[in-house]
Formats: structure tokens, C-alpha cells, sequence
């Protein structure tokens, strides 16, 4: 039986490069793109047709870095640190049950994809054990609202008062007995429980991939560090890992090892190709070429970083340095919106400070190339989604030409990453297959989730009071 062919129709394709939409029909065989062809070209005669008239098509965008488990806990707080996140971190996603974990990834994956994203890198937490059953359900969340996402089980063996030297020392007695509640299971236990998920995953599903995620060096031993590596490169899968992302982590990192966080990565042999490392804000210029020589990525998430006051990544000189760079959110409790085009903007802006050169500064192009390409490279999905070109999948948003973001549309380029917020957003595809259309999710009954999930939220903040 042959595969199903649909022709997207009419539409104007973006050069990202050439700063111009170009009138192209694109032919896609089952969840791929197989021909660019001129309006009008010859396609089978079975061929679905997509009508794609005052419609820009672009790639879909690729966040590199989010929490799904957030998702219910959006707007939960305001002026916090990183480390009074964490802090929080009990009230804002204890005790759910498969249900929820099933509902954030959902809820999730509707919000990510309204914005025009199609694939992400989704570091999703169960306390106190990650679990094959947790992982499947926010799979199916994700599998339902049609996005594509690499799932990496977040982890630890230490618990933030373990992590930060002094911390427990400091709390007094009272406090001190009321966060032991929140240590981890022991090392050879999350270890055991990562092993049973891995051997336990569907390895022949393209939509949803595993990936591990050691959370923090400081959270982990080196013990565990090495046994998530291993069991990583055992099973051709990624590793993700925050790193640098506060000063708090930077400054606990030289007293523990006496070195930088990534000084000591490199030191036990934890740096390699499969590597994204998510936020590297407090970074020098020997940590950027450990990274650039171990091939590692780097998700950049200016929106966090601005909202928790964690700094200004040295984005302009990694990429100096040939570090793969990608865009990501971060996630919805620390974050709050999953939109990648605000992320987009913000990192073009924020890429201003430290120079008053405008040749030092991230433009448009890079910012859209990040946000694609290189976000598809930390994923570990290189040359399969970020481009809208033959042998890639179909993942391709329609864009509504007619919306004020894009009227006049004077550089295509540069709108979508100065002007657009994902209002424009008409109609996604993810794998040949339409996720929205027109700006509804077919299949869905968003009023039966709102509902679902505002039962749900309001039964977790009385379990967690």
C-alpha cells in the first residue's frame, strides 16, 4: 500500500537567507517532504491538497529546552530565583498522579504548537522516581496533540539542600527535618528505574524519543553522572543537562570541585557530542571550548534567564567559539509562555548587551537559524526536522500573510523574529499531518480539557497546601 501524498498549494515559501517568501508547492509522502516545485507542478493524482494561498510557509520551530511537568503551574510566581523555584518546586508539582502527568504534556503540546512550534526537548520530573507508567502517560499527552518531542526522564541523587554546600547547615532544626521529606531515592534505585524505562520504551516511535537528563552537576554525584552517560551511549540516546545557569551554581561549583561545573564534566568524561547543555549563563572562555571541542550543544533560553535574574548567556561568543547553539522556552513554571518567537526575539535582544557593535550582536537570521536548525542539532534530529527542503519531515507552519504582524510584509526575515508573536499562526503540520488548522485542534476539545485541567490544578493546590 502506498503512502498517503498531500501538496500544500499556493503558499510562499521563506528563503531565511535571501530575506524573501517565494511562491512554491511542497510535496510531502507520508510524514516527509519528497519535492520543492513550482506552483502548479505535477504531483499524483491521489494527492490531498492543502490550499496554502496568502499563506507563508516556514519551518516549524524547535524548542530546545522545556519542563512539561510545568505546564500546570503556570503564573505561579513572580520575583523568584532559580533557587527559590526550586524551592518551590514540592508546592508546584507534588503529588501527581498519572492523570496530570498525562493532562501538562497535553496542555503543553496544544500551547507550543498554537505558536507554530512542532518538536521539543521536554526534561520531565516524577518525585521520586522517575517511571516507565509517568513517562508513557505524558507521551500520550504529546502523542494527542501532535507534537514531536525528545522525553528525557530529569534526575538526581542529591536534593537541592544537598546540592548547595552549607545549606542544610544553615536551615534551622525545625526547617531542616521538614526538607528531609524531599530527599532522593538512593543512586543505584533512580539508576535501576532509568534502566527499566529505557528498556522498556517503544524504540520504533518517531514522534516521541527518550533522551536522559541529569538535572544538575551539583544535584549529582559523579557516580551518577557517569551512570546516566553510560547507559546513554549504551542506547544511542542524548543527555541533557542544565549547566552555569545561576551564579549561586557557579559560585557552589568551585567550592565542591574547585573547579568550573564544566571544568569538572570534562575532568570525569561526561562532555560529548550527545550532549545539550541547557542555559550556560556562567561560563568562561575555557568552559565555551570544552564545549566547542566535545561537539556539545547549548540551549540558550533568554526568556528564563531574564525572568529568574540569572544573566545574560555568552551567546555571541560560543557561537564564535562553534558551539552548536539552540533556542529554547524553558518551561512553563519558571518561563510561563512556551511561545519560541518571543524566545526568538529575546534572544536577538538580549545578544545587545556587553556591545555597543551592532556586527556583535545576534541578527535575525540567527536568531531564526537557531531557533530551527540548530534547536533540530540539539535534539539530536539533525537533518530530519528544522528546514523545509526534500528528505526532511513535514513539519511546516502556515503562517496568515493577511495578520497585522506581516502587513506590509517588508523582510519576511526579519518580521519573524522582530514583529511576529504567533498570532500570524494559521495552520501547522507535524509529520505530514495537520495539528491545527485554521486555528482549531482537530480532535480536540479544548473546552473539555480547560475543564478537566481547572479541576485538576484546583485539587493539587489543596494536596499541596
Amino acid at each position: 500500500m502506498s503512502e498517503a501524498a498531500v501538496v500544500v498549494r499556493g503558499g510562499q515559501l521563506l528563503d531565511r537567507k535571501a530575506h524573501q517568501a517565494v511562491a512554491a508547492d511542497v510535496l510531502v509522502i507520508g510524514d516527509t517532504i519528497t519535492e520543492i516545485g513550482a506552483p502548479g507542478c505535477a504531483v499524483p493524482p491521489d494527492a490531498r491538497v492543502i490550499d496554502a494561498t496568502d499563506r507563508m510557509l516556514i519551518p516549524g520551530l524547535v524548542n530546545a529546552h522545556t519542563h512539561g511537568h510545568g505546564n500546570l503551574a503556570k503564573g505561579s510566581g513572580d520575583r523568584w530565583t532559580l533557587e527559590s523555584l526550586l524551592h518551590a518546586g514540592p508546592y508546584l508539582t507534588g503529588n501527581r498522579v498519572l492523570q496530570d502527568k498525562y493532562l501538562t504534556c497535553l496542555l503543553g503540546g496544544l500551547d507550543m504548537i498554537r505558536a507554530g512550534v512542532t518538536a521539543a526537548y521536554d526534561l520531565f520530573y516524577e518525585f521520586p522516581l522517575p517511571s516507565l507508567e509517568g513517562l508513557r502517560a505524558a507521551a500520550r499527552g504529546y502523542r494527542e496533540a501532535g507534537l514531536r518531542v525528545v522525553l528525557a526522564p530529569m534526575v538526581a541523587d542529591c536534593s537541592f539542600y544537598q546540592a548547595v554546600p552549607g545549606l542544610l547547615d544553615a536551615l534551622p532544626e525545625p526547617a531542616r527535618r521538614q526538607v528531609d521529606r524531599f530527599t532522593l531515592a538512593p543512586r543505584q534505585e533512580t539508576v535501576a528505574a532509568l534502566t527499566q524505562i529505557v528498556r522498556g520504551w517503544d524504540s520504533g516511535d518517531e514522534q516521541v524519543l527518550l533522551a536522559l537528563a541529569p538535572t544538575i552537576p551539583l544535584h549529582c554525584s559523579d557516580a551518577f553522572m557517569l551512570a546516566c552517560r553510560d547507559l546513554a551511549r549504551d542506547a544511542g540516546l542524548g543527555l541533557h543537562m542544565h549547566l552555569g545557569e545561576s551564579k549561586v551554581q557557579a559560585v557552589s561549583g568551585m567550592r565542591r570541585y574547585g573547579r568550573s561545573l564544566t571544568a569538572h564534566l570534562e575532568a570525569i568524561g561526561f562532555l560529548g557530542a550527545n550532549l545539550t547543555a541547557a542555559h550556560a549563563v556562567w561560563l568562561d572562555e575555557e568552559d565555551i571550548a570544552r564545549l566547542a571541542h566535545h561537539g556539545a550543544s547549548v540551549a540558550h533560553n533568554p526568556g528564563s534567564n531574564l525572568r529568574l535574574g540569572s544573566g545574560v548567556a555568552p551567546v555571541q561568543r560560543m557561537r564564535a567559539r562553534g558551539v552548536a547553539l539552540g533556542i529554547g522556552t524553558d518551561g512553563p513554571h519558571c518561563s510561563d509562555n512556551q511561545n519560541m518567537f518571543e524566545a526568538m526575539r529575546l534572544a536577538a535582544m538580549v545578544s545587545r548587551i556587553g556591545s555597543v557593535d551592532p556586527d556583535r550582536w545576534l541578527s535575525a537570521e540567527d536568531a531564526l537559524e537557531m531557533a530551527t536548525e540548530g534547536s533540530a542539532r540539539a535534539l539530536g534530529l539533525e537533518g530530519r526536522i528544522g528546514r523545509i527542503s526534500p528528505g526532511y519531515k513535514a513539519d511546516i507552519v502556515l503562517l496568515d500573510m493577511g495578520h497585522p504582524n506581516l502587513v506590509p510584509l517588508n523582510d519576511p526575515t526579519h518580521q519573524l523574529v522582530h514583529t511576529e508573536n504567533g498570532g500570524a499562526v494559521d495552520s501547522v503540520m507535524v509529520g505530514g499531518r495537520l495539528v491545527l488548522e485554521h486555528g482549531r485542534f482537530p480532535g480536540i476539545d479544548f473546552g473539555a480539557l480547560r475543564q478537566t485541567v481547572s479541576e485538576r490544578v484546583q485539587a493539587l493546590r489543596e494536596a499541596n497546601r
